[in-house]
């Protein structure tokens, strides 16, 4: 007899949950799950992310939909869409709180019912990806969130990492959580992996490089890929309208000018960083069906 039956029956319209993990705070991995998630929309796939970071929530601002609210229907929670198709879902802690600044200031148990309330309350539908944005570290969010899917087999986690031995030296903490608690680890990703200059667009190496693609080599787990730090990618992950293309070279008052899409999924294929990330979905894709032809 399943132990957490409502978490399953959710579940069943998922074909794909993944973890988004990371040892180090600061490393990126709220926006590297944004790009996923952006990514994989782009390739046809209907995604939902679930911000548990329950302090420090930003997918949502990340999405431009910080002022939308949840509705509570028959069937749960409806999650908010962040582009006309309904083809990416978010649902966040943030859309509960009355302000951008109100903290949430809770002790494990009320930390891991709402953990628990996201997982078996929130109506998805059918999605081919849920990932699943974690806090830094290896506390009470993680433990909950994996208490919670392990017995119906949750597909792994990808870990973030920069380039610098003192993230890499967090990261690896990570990777033994995951090797104790028997999450697969489906790969990594070395993110802040130099500076994109927006004006000649040569790529400095500011933090180094390699440093993630050595410890995935060492730790014998997939390399997914790395990514620079792009200044446009920053300033649309910041910017209310997502439908404006970013452009650090345009002046601010030329605002109106700059050209517009029709949401942040078709904004996001004009920044230089989703051709990356493509390709880093992509090799996500590759090991998840790897791991389906194994079991």
């Amino acid at each position: 007899m399943s132990s957490h039956p409502k978490v399953g029956e959710r579940l069943a319209s998922i074909k794909h949950v993944v973890l988004v993990l990371s040892g180090k705070g600061g490393v990126g991995k709220s926006s590297c799950t944004v790009q996923l998630a952006l990514s994989l929309v782009n390739q046809g796939h209907r995604v939902g992310v679930l911000d548990i970071d329950l302090c420090g929530p930003s997918i949502p601002r990340m999405l431009g939909v910080e002022s939308h609210q949840i509705h509570q229907a028959s069937s749960g929670w409806v999650p908010v869409y962040a582009d006309p198709d309904k083809r990416l879902s978010c649902m966040s802690i943030a859309f509960l709180l009355p302000s951008r600044d109100s903290s949430v200031v809770w002790r494990g148990p009320k930390k891991n019912a709402m953990i628990k309330l996201f997982l078996s309350d929130v109506y998805w539908g059918e999605l081919d990806y849920l990932l699943i944005d974690t806090p830094p570290g290896t506390s009470d969010e993680h433990l909950a969130v994996v208490e919670y899917l392990q017995e119906w087999n949750p597909d792994g986690a990808v870990i973030i990492t920069t380039p610098q031995a003192v993230a890499l030296a967090d990261v690896k903490k990570e990777i033994n959580f995951c090797e104790k608690v028997g999450l697969p680890i489906l790969g990594l990703v070395e993110n802040m992996s130099g500076f994109v200059c927006p004006h000649c667009a040569e790529c400095t190496n500011v933090f180094s490089t390699g440093g993630g693609e050595g410890l995935a080599k060492h730790m014998e787990i997939s390399f997914l890929g790395r990514a620079p730090i792009d200044p446009n990618l920053v300033m649309l992950l910041e910017q209310e309208d997502k439908t404006l293309v970013p452009n650090v070279n345009e002046p601010k008052e030329n605002e109106d000018e700059r050209e517009k899409t029709a949401s942040i999924v078709e904004t996001y294929q004009r920044c230089e960083l989703s051709k990356i990330f493509s390709v880093i979905a992509k090799h996500l894709e590759e090991k998840l069906d790897e791991k389906a032809t194994a079991s």
